[in-house]
């Protein structure tokens, strides 16, 4: 496996000497960010929409840094001045501002393509709608095991891999989980890129369909011919984007049997006409020896199969690591079993098909609880779903408690018996699903929306989760 440079200038240089940079939102990988660009000499003025007492433990670590803070109301005031502007992810770029710098042609940039354009070593990618952080959390366990070479993983997964520039070869691999925020602006494409499945999700931010996907496509657009691209074969939507992959395309099918790429057999995770199956075809192991639950995960497990065999792994290292990883926090993760009844933080849910993939990996009946910061996205789905599955009661909190409401009620003439109850506040809301749940009953934390009417992000909200049943079992064995 070998770096492809595709034309990026990736030697170490003084490009941004005396540049006077500014650095758009203070969030966790823009601070590495900040310090690699003080590092190599540019004038870096650090702008937040938060004021500063918000900002309390992100400032502390620039404290000694020497940089200029524009905060609070304003901040994005000026920015037509600077030689490059980094913006955070989550920046809208519809905002009035940014669409002035844009016209201006004022050189925009971010974390993400920095490393890009610095990285000595081949680039997978791994983006979606859901499924990214385990997918790219199981490409990184398959490929730490192959010695030849170090695995990096890194991205919207929480780790910036800048730190780690100076110790990232030729001779290695970095995996990056890539969100829309990250892409829409990215003008390169990683040498392998991952694409689980689209589905509706951050239409607060993009706008429209449309948009989301067209940031979506840049995993694959500035790929070249060498290059590989990994697809959903049973979606639709993602499937349609082969026709215009620049690079060599594989799918991976859970219901389909393929000419060419990773799906299941008889029951068996099967590897065909790739890799090392190369005019044949290689079972992996049987789909129950699979930790993961639901087909969701199922599906990640496929994607992350094809995309590690095209980057060198064995059977055997892929066989080891899918039969033994037991998942990310937050992501159909199992807390306590209290009474007979099992508690799950799916707070990873923040869109109602992730939600809707939650429920369908359930059998027993279930508690649901829902509800949370509105993305405008539809419930008509999940209502519908919720209807035709286990779920026997719903439990509804925050700002999109009424619009679930509706739906659900639309739909209940199929199902009059579904029970529906709604509280103020989150900790209400584990409570009262505590309190209607009976033995062999799973309550489910998936909330079909994101957290930030009530929480930071998500994983704040899934911590809370698992402290409130945390006290739920202390006042049972009092």
């Amino acid at each position: 496996m070998e770096s492809s440079t595709k034309g990026h200038d990736k030697a170490l240089r003084p490009r941004w000497l005396g540049k006077k940079v500014a650095v758009v939102g203070l969030g966790i990988s823009n601070v590495p960010l900040i310090q690699h660009l003080i590092k190599a000499g540019a004038e870096v003025t650090v702008s937040d929409r938060q004021k500063p007492g918000a900002l309390q433990e992100r400032l502390a670590e620039i404290a000694d840094l020497p940089v200029s803070l524009n905060l609070g109301e304003g901040y994005l005031d000026g920015l037509d001045g600077y030689d490059t502007v980094f913006l955070s992810p989550g920046v809208p770029k519809d905002l009035p501002q940014i669409q002035t710098l844009l016209k201006r042609g004022v050189s925009l940039s971010s974390e993400i393509q920095v490393f890009f354009e610095l990285c000595k070593a081949p680039i997978m990618g791994v983006t979606g709608s859901s499924g990214k952080t385990t997918t790219t959390s199981l490409i990184g366990e398959i490929m730490k095991q192959i010695d030849k070479f170090h695995t990096f993983v890194g991205g919207n997964i929480g780790t910036s891999l800048l730190p780690q520039l100076d110790s990232i070869t030729q001779k290695d691999l970095a995996v990056l989980e890539l969100s829309s925020f990250q892409l829409e602006l990215l003008p390169y494409s990683p040498h392998c890129a991952v694409i689980t499945n689209i589905s509706p999700n951050h239409l607060d931010i993009h706008k429209t369909m449309e948009n989301y996907i067209d940031a979506k496509r840049h995993i694959y657009l500035f790929q070249d011919p060498e290059d590989f691209a990994v697809l959903n074969y049973d979606e639709p939507q993602t499937k349609a984007l082969a026709d215009e992959c620049p690079g060599q395309v594989y799918f991976f099918s859970r219901v389909q049997e393929l000419a060419q790429g990773v799906f299941v057999k008889d029951g068996l995770i099967t590897v065909k006409n790739m890799c090392f199956a190369e005019g044949g075809e290689k079972a992996i192991c049987p789909i129950e020896a699979v930790r993961l639950l639901g087909d969701h995960n199922l599906e990640n497990v496929l994607a992350a199969t094809a995309a590690a065999a095209l980057c060198g792994a064995t059977p055997e290292a892929i066989r080891q690591a899918i039969t033994t990883f037991t998942g990310v926090p937050h992501r159909l993760e199992f807390v306590e079993e209290i009474g007979g009844v099992r508690y799950y933080n799916d707070s990873i849910a923040t869109s109602p098909a992730r939600a809707i993939a939650g429920i369908k990996a359930f059998q027993e009946p279930l508690v649901l609880i829902a509800g949370g910061y509105d993305k405008q996205l539809s419930f008509d789905l999940l209502a519908k779903v919720i209807m035709e599955n286990s779920v026997r009661a719903v439990v509804l909190t925050g700002d999109t408690k009424e619009q679930i409401e509706k739906a659900l009620k639309d739909k209940q003439e199929h199902r009059g018996e579904l029970k529906i109850y709604k509280t103020d506040d989150f900790d209400g809301a584990v409570l009262k699903a505590g309190q209607v749940s009976e033995p062999g009953d799973v309550v489910l934390m998936s909330p079909a929306c994101a957290s930030y009417d009530m929480f930071s992000n998500f994983q704040e909200r899934g911590v809370r989760f698992r402290q409130i049943v945390k006290k739920i079992k202390q006042s049972k064995f009092k």
